[in-house]
């Protein structure tokens, strides 16, 4: 175990270089005092560009990653070079991929005692979108619109298709194209010979812990076939206390990174599950392919937690679509009640999933409103089930390691709140609409992927909406910070995410 007062290093190798998957787990970390080393951005690749897996590869095997006890590590960051990646062929054969997971065989021969916990996906039915602008013009043809909507489309039909699905199969397949097509299904099934071989390096010892999450699907499509084929594996293979195959992807670095600081200190969270409404835990995300109880419970035992409704160390609230007025005030109430006794609480809001999020901002102003919403230990919304879920477990266990090992960093701690209502709130319910029909009013409708020059002014005008608000939110819920530093951006060229940059320090007198 970690003594207290020793800082600890945990290996991170993200799974792209967004905002989700590197900077949320570093700053977990950091809230526990502990250190998460990744490679250098520049090797993590960018929306087109893969990563460069040679780089990590000998990084891996170099100080200060060597030297360290704990790794977590992407298999689609060195087996293609990053979730989106992973999406295409781009030339990279089966045999390529599986030989990049030499890496890991390496690792363990040169720390053969290191806790090496790995996390993959399943390739999601909807292909990576680019516009036929910049470098993307000579992107991946399945990239490219419409072919990408129809490729979707046509992925989410039963395999095979049913009879009253199999004309517009076969239409969907003459609008894609059988080339493009083939090379779709190619890179579905390199992915799950490659996931297939990572859980074989758990059955041997390489890998300690896998999860392989299911990336963007629902209940029905081209998925389905992988996920029953790896759940067969792992059954084959006697893995099932070492491996899970579950909904989610962007949350798995945060989530496997909390497990790991809570594993070396001996600490079992024992977290409270608590819906809004009576069948809350029957919601379906229709982005995932199991109700969410399905999902929260999974990510609670991926974390290294266990559900504990009676005597938890976390009571996690998870408000859900359809939630009455008279539910929401119930919910504020014991919000406010748990926090009152000094209780840790975290609250995931998944009223997006009605394609709405006025409900998401009226109740986070409501928070605001009594006094709490910098009193949660942890918030998310607008994201799907897994990765809001994922990602609110992995801030509450790092503040929980932090307490428990005497290295909680308050400000830090403050500092991924504040990131989250800006992102989750601030962003993505009122200035992301808005910024959206502004470009569609100039004509500029695919706002998955930007020329250059539209990237440009569009960071401007993110920046410039922003960042009075963000200093507001601070003002109202953390008087007691002032932002050292405090900015916004997008990180790559789409409306789909920000990465913001934050440093509180006290304000004097607090």
């Amino acid at each position: 175990m970690w003594a207290l007062g020793l800082v600890a290093a945990i290996v991170l190798v993200p799974m792209y270089a967004t905002p989700t998957a590197r900077q949320l787990p570093a700053m977990a970390g950091a809230i526990a005092g502990v250190d998460v080393v990744e490679p250098p951005q520049r090797w993590l690749g960018d929306y087109i560009a893969p990563g460069d897996i040679a780089a990590i590869g000998a990084w891996l095997e170099r100080p200060p990653a060597r030297k360290a006890d704990a790794f977590v590590i992407s298999t689609d960051m060195l087996a293609y070079g990053g979730l989106d990646a992973s999406r295409v062929l781009d030339g990279v054969s089966t045999a390529e991929a599986i030989e990049r997971l030499d890496a890991l065989v390496r690792l363990r021969a040169a720390r053969p005692n290191a806790w090496i916990a790995a996390f993959g996906t399943i390739m999601r039915l909807e292909p990576t979108a680019v516009a036929p602008v910049g470098a993307a013009r000579t992107y991946w043809a399945g990239a490219q619109p419409p072919t990408w909507q129809y490729i979707w489309e046509y992925a989410q039909l039963h395999d095979p298709p049913l009879r009253s699905e199999q004309p517009h199969a076969k239409q969907l397949r003459a609008l894609i194209g059988e080339t493009t097509l083939a090379e779709y299904l190619q890179a579905r099934a390199r992915d799950r010979t490659a996931d297939l071989e990572a859980l074989r390096l758990v059955a041997n010892g390489t890998i300690d812990r896998l999860v392989i999450g299911q990336d963007d699907a629902g209940p029905v499509g081209l998925h389905v076939k992988d996920v029953r084929a790896l759940r067969r594996a792992v059954a084959t293979l006697h893995i099932s206390d070492r491996a899970a195959i579950e909904p989610g992807a962007d949350e798995l670095g945060i989530v496997l990174v909390a497990r790991s600081m809570a594993r070396e200190i001996g600490w079992t969270p024992h977290v409270a599950v608590r819906y809004s409404t009576p069948d809350g835990a029957a919601t379906q995300d229709p982005l995932e392919f199991a109700p969410v109880h399905v999902t929260i419970d999974a990510l609670v035992r991926r974390a290294g937690g266990v559900r504990d409704d009676r005597r938890p160390d976390l009571s996690f609230y998870v408000r859900v679509p359809n939630t009455t007025p008279a539910q929401d005030n119930r919910l504020l109430d014991a919000l406010e009640a748990e926090v009152a006794d000094g209780r840790r609480v975290a609250l995931v809001d998944l009223t997006f999933l009605t394609s709405s999020y006025a409900a998401q901002a009226a109740f986070v102003r409501r928070l605001i409103a009594v006094g709490i919403a910098g009193k949660l230990e942890a918030y998310a919304g607008w994201n799907t089930t897994a990765n809001s879920t994922g990602i609110a477990l992995g801030e509450a266990i790092a503040a929980g390691v932090g307490r428990r090992t005497g290295r909680y960093d308050a400000p830090m701690h403050a500092a991924f709140m504040l990131d989250r209502y800006i992102d989750d709130y601030l962003y993505h319910c009122i200035v992301r609409p808005r910024i959206d029909a502004e470009l569609a009013a100039h004509g500029v409708t695919a706002h998955w992927y930007l020329a250059r020059r539209v990237w440009q002014e569009t960071d401007a005008h993110v920046r410039a909406d922003l960042l009075p608000m963000a200093r507001e939110l601070l003002r109202q819920i953390y008087p007691q910070y002032r932002a050292a530093q405090l900015d916004v951006s997008l990180p790559w060229p789409r409306t789909f995410e920000i990465e913001s940059a934050i440093r509180l320090v006290a304000t004097s007198g607090s």
